[in-house]
């Protein structure tokens, strides 16, 4: 394929313009009178060129600080914790920061693990520790200090920080595209659930991890994804697709690298939790193994179905309600599912045309694990907005799976409502058909994704980038002579000369 600029495409080594290679973006331009001009470069102009202080890198992170500091707002009339009348849910404000800091313990002093049992990942309980007991010294000594708000005031700072690292690493990832970024700065997700919990502490330290992999240091980006890993276990399943596409590119020895270091990350920081304080450490797989199906997810709209067909009782259950009462066969299922789904995906990579992005793959198998989980907590949202701009920075389908998000997020807290009440808010069959807009644009994306690497003509970023810029030492690298040779055999046959027939 030419890289010469033709429409919608941009040169190769040159900046992305969204106004003319994103077929959305261009549509809503012409009400402004249409795309960029090619004079109108001042935000991309090289370095020998007059310079702007208002480069798309920084216009991208201001965004990011002005969504952040707006979430901030739209969260601040719970940050006292006098949750009086459900403020928490009338007023859409409600964060497991605060009410972690009272459930926890932290408010008395505990040590996380040690003294109280934590329902998170060590890393995760680690960091509420780090910040909450210093605000629990402090109140000893001020009686008047609110500490709940300032324990939740220095997790948002902290928290903020590492959104803004996260965007700084995608624009790191993308020099090319910076409005690419503007995707993840602007997300209406983003505004809603930055700090509904710790997710962006995960996410921050990913981030980092791939950027890392992508300057082709594999020990450190395995450090930074066992991490990760400690703090939300989903940053853990990026090593798959990092192994499948280091088969197929024949660079195993980066992979196994990764994975190692990573492997070594996790266990050192589990260790010290883990061995003194075992059953405590052990409250988050209890947790996730005892859980029955929760709210919005894909088991949920099944058993909402059934309910229309079967009362629920016992000999008149539905599959959904029947798995909701029989938990180990809930988990079994929901784990098959899902390794069925990373088997897919491991044959589309060694499959496909070309060889897949990191990113990609890496959005397939997370999306995967939330479709087929039993808990789809509301700011699990965060997880895929990263990962969705770096595989698909596209505006239609990104700003219909968010408007998606947002009509969940609302009908979430009508539901909480409802059950803090006892009087619904709405009829159950509105949750049910947010959580299913929900569902279906997230599968959706899946879908984009999946056209894309079959077609790696229409995948956006390559049409900037020869390759991948997050594969690191797999950037721009031949396919292993293993599947070069096999490709060849099934084409032309045995080696005779003759095509099969």
């Amino acid at each position: 394929m030419s890289m010469k600029s033709t429409a919608g495409i941009v040169e190769a080594g040159s900046s992305d313009h969204p106004s003319r290679s994103d077929g959305f973006v261009r549509g809503l331009s012409e009400a402004i009178g249409g795309p960029l001009g090619d004079h109108a470069v001042a935000l991309d102009r090289p370095a020998n060129r007059e310079r702007r202080f208002w480069t798309a890198a920084r216009i991208v992170l201001a965004l990011a600080c002005l969504t952040l500091a707006l979430h901030w707002v739209q969260k601040s009339p719970c940050q006292d914790g006098a949750w009086q009348n459900n403020v928490q849910y009338t007023r859409f404000c409600y964060t497991d920061v605060l009410a972690l800091y009272y459930a926890e313990g932290l408010n008395e002093g505990k040590v996380p693990y040690r003294d109280h049992p934590v329902e998170y990942p060590v890393l995760t309980g680690y960091f509420m520790g780090a910040l909450g007991l210093p605000v629990h010294a402090l109140g000893v000594d001020d009686p008047q200090l609110n500490q709940g708000q300032w324990f939740y005031n220095l997790n948002a700072l902290t928290l903020g920080a590492l959104a803004v690292a996260t965007v700084a690493m995608i624009l790191a990832l993308r020099r090319r595209r910076p409005w690419d970024a503007a995707l993840f700065a602007l997300a209406p997700a983003l505004l809603l659930t930055a700090t509904v919990n710790w997710d962006f502490l995960a996410i921050g330290l990913a981030a980092f991890g791939l950027a890392a992999w992508a300057r082709r240091r594999p020990a450190l980006a395995g450090v930074l994804l066992g991490l990760a890993g400690a703090a939300k276990m989903w940053p853990l399943f990026v090593l798959g697709p990092i192994l499948v596409l280091a088969l197929r590119a024949g660079r195993l020895r980066a992979a196994l690298t990764a994975i190692g270091t990573a492997l070594v990350a996790l266990v050192a920081v589990n260790l010290p939790a883990a061995i003194p304080y075992r059953e405590n450490w052990d409250r988050f797989f209890e947790l996730n193994t005892e859980r029955p199906i929760d709210w919005g997810t894909l088991w949920y709209i099944g058993r909402y179905l059934d309910g229309k067909v079967n009362s629920g009782a016992p000999g008149d259950q539905g599959p959904f309600q029947w798995l909701n009462a029989n938990i180990p066969t809930l988990n079994y299922l929901s784990y098959a599912l899902f390794g069925l789904a990373c088997l897919g995906v491991a044959a589309l990579a060694l499959r496909a045309p070309r060889r897949p992005r990191l990113a990609q793959l890496a959005f397939l198998v997370v999306a995967a694990f939330l479709i087929f989980s039993k808990v789809w907590s509301q700011q699990f949202v965060l997880w895929l907005l990263p990962l969705v701009v770096l595989a698909r920075p596209r505006w239609g389908a990104f700003l219909a799976w968010q408007l998606a998000e947002v009509g969940y997020f609302v009908a979430f807290y009508g539901e909480l409502l409802g059950a803090a009440t006892s009087r619904p808010v709405f009829p159950e069959g509105v949750f049910v058909l947010a959580a299913t807009l929900r569902l279906g644009t997230v599968v959706l994306l899946c879908v984009l994704v999946v056209q894309d690497i079959l077609h790696p003509e229409r995948d956006a970023v390559r049409r900037t980038y020869a390759d991948d810029p997050d594969g690191g030492v797999l950037d721009g690298a031949p396919d292993a002579p293993w599947l070069t040779d096999r490709r060849t055999r099934n084409r032309w046959g045995d080696g005779d000369g003759t095509r099969d027939r």
